[in-house]
């Protein structure tokens, strides 16, 4: 009887110790807190726009600033609306991802939920630098001459020159254009005209009333064209890859292409600035490489029917074949090219679009995989590891549109904002180093 007694004690212990076990096993996880859980990350992901006097509408440095906006701010990284990144995964990696992991957005859902709660300042963390957002200093400033009010509707396309005011060779080492009415602005292209053009552009200039003249397709003028930098919804704004730059010359000028569109707002005065950064010595010249088809641009082939859900356009052909057109003779058609940063550029119809590398010897390399279009948020995204391209390899640009809302029209590449287009933009540097 004795031994039964204990036997059945020492399984009680067992049996006790088991349900104890199971017991602190199921204990909730700790609370989520703003100052050991959710400040770091939020600094690391959003600090470096929501800062007071930064890019974003509103600071969102402390607790009590985001607790104020906790339940906009679960709507928004739950959606994946902010932060604002547009490529998708398993394509390719690039610097400065801003993107919230699945784990990381659940980590702030679950603290919205919580009641957000701020926690003992005593358990801060460490906090990682946000990536750099814009340039790293900006060297010289531009703006347009006097103050331009849009005089067609609903687009209107203007161009502005702008003096140039260096007396030495420089390199245009970072880029930054700055709207200065930002709801009825759709874009800003700042181009190179070389000392030889001015003469062109100055007498369509002359030709015109008022400030600027009338520049619908780009600056006008017999060379070609020859962007510095863009500037588009979203667009922040930034420095070139280290050691390259796009070299220009004493007496050059700058033309600051705006188009202007005021279907949604009401014209008013603009007066748009460009910033850049400067450096008279770079490793290795560079030059913005635009990739369309031209029979797209000039033939109007590019359909997207009316009451089509899912448009597609793909273009192929090998970057090494148009080298001494797009650098205007620098570099010969057949030489190797670096590959640094990859944007796309759609309009309001745009669902997803993608740029790939076809290698010549077999095999495709995602370079830029936009799944969402987002028209508000369009940038340029640098890759981690530069892609080299070799005589053969080609270049695809793949666009998506959704034309199928009550009330379309057939449409195709146009310069109008309810228009549409399908433009990869790559800065590239040749492959072989050239040092000046």
């Amino acid at each position: 009887m004795r031994q039964t007694w204990r036997r059945l004690a020492k399984q009680g212990w067992m049996l006790a110790a088991m349900m104890l076990a199971a017991c602190a096993s199921e204990q909730p996880a700790p609370s989520l807190t703003w100052h050991r859980d959710v400040a770091p990350l939020m600094q690391e992901r959003c600090g470096g726009c929501h800062v007071e006097g930064g890019i974003a509408p509103f600071a969102l440095q402390s607790h009590a600033q985001v607790f104020e906006r906790r339940a906009e701010i679960r709507e928004a990284v739950s959606s994946r609306r902010m932060p604002p990144w547009q490529p998708g995964p398993g394509c390719a990696e690039y610097l400065d991802d801003l993107s919230l992991s699945e784990e990381q957005i659940t980590l702030i859902t679950r603290w919205v939920d919580a009641g957000a709660p701020e926690g003992s300042v005593r358990d801060a963390r460490p906090v990682a630098p946000s990536p750099p957002v814009g340039l790293s200093r900006v060297d010289l400033e531009l703006r347009m001459p006097l103050e331009y009010t849009p005089q067609k509707a609903p687009d209107d396309y203007r161009c502005f020159i702008l003096d140039w005011p260096h007396e030495r060779a420089q390199y245009i080492t970072g880029f930054n254009g700055k709207p200065g009415t930002l709801a009825e602005i759709h874009h800003l292209i700042a181009y190179l005209i070389r000392p030889e053009e001015v003469a062109q552009v100055q007498a369509l200039d002359n030709a015109e009333p008022g400030p600027g003249y009338t520049c619908f397709g780009g600056p006008g003028g017999k060379g070609a064209q020859v962007w510095l930098g863009a500037w588009a919804p979203g667009a922040m704004g930034g420095d070139y890859p280290e050691r390259t730059g796009l070299e220009i010359q004493p007496g050059s000028k700058i033309v600051l292409q705006v188009h202007y569109n005021t279907h949604s707002a009401a014209p008013s005065p603009d007066r748009s600035s460009l910033q850049f950064k400067l450096d008279e010595r770079v490793d290795t010249p560079a030059y913005m490489l635009l990739w369309t088809d031209a029979s797209w641009v000039l033939n109007k082939t590019m359909d997207i029917p009316a009451g089509q859900a899912d448009v597609m356009h793909r273009w192929t052909s090998e970057p090494s074949s148009v080298l001494e057109a797009v650098t205007r003779g620098a570099v010969p058609n057949g030489e190797p090219l670096t590959l640094h940063t990859a944007a796309l550029h759609m309009h309001t119809l745009g669902t997803r679009a993608r740029l790939e590398v076809l290698r010549q010897a077999g095999g495709t390399e995602c370079l830029l995989d936009i799944p969402r279009w987002n028209f508000s948020w369009q940038n340029s995204y640098r890759l981690r590891e530069p892609r080299e391209l070799m005589p053969g390899d080609r270049l695809t640009v793949e666009c998506h549109w959704d034309n199928s809302a009550p009330g379309a029209v057939d449409t195709h590449w146009g310069e109008g904002t309810h228009d549409e287009m399908c433009l990869g933009i790559l800065y590239m540097t040749p492959k072989k180093t050239t040092v000046r």
